[in-house]
């Protein structure tokens, strides 16, 4: 069965392309935790884990794209190309 978390906090590489700039993500509840991003992708494209983000009142699915070079990145399913739902998230610890 697949487990859902909410996302609460994102760590930035120092890169420019959003496909590029998120090394980590975590969350708080019901204990802190942090996963890479390629743990996170692997991790959704197992159906081991699902998870989502919570903006304005909404909860927004976060899913695994790829980009035209080919790379996985994480973004939430109604960003088109670019994942700021999840760039807006503040710093994990």
């Amino acid at each position: 069965m697949t487990k859902t978390a909410q996302i609460q906090c994102i760590n930035k590489t120092n890169r420019y392309s959003a496909h590029d700039r998120i090394s980590h993500i975590g969350g708080g509840h019901p204990r802190r935790w942090k996963l890479t991003q390629t743990d996170a992708i692997a991790a959704i494209e197992s159906k081991t884990w699902q998870f989502y983000v919570s903006v304005n009142g909404s909860t927004v699915w976060v899913i695994v794209a790829t980009s035209v070079a080919g790379n996985k990145y994480l973004k939430t399913q109604n960003d088109g190309e670019q994942p700021n739902n999840l760039l807006s998230l503040p710093e994990c610890p």
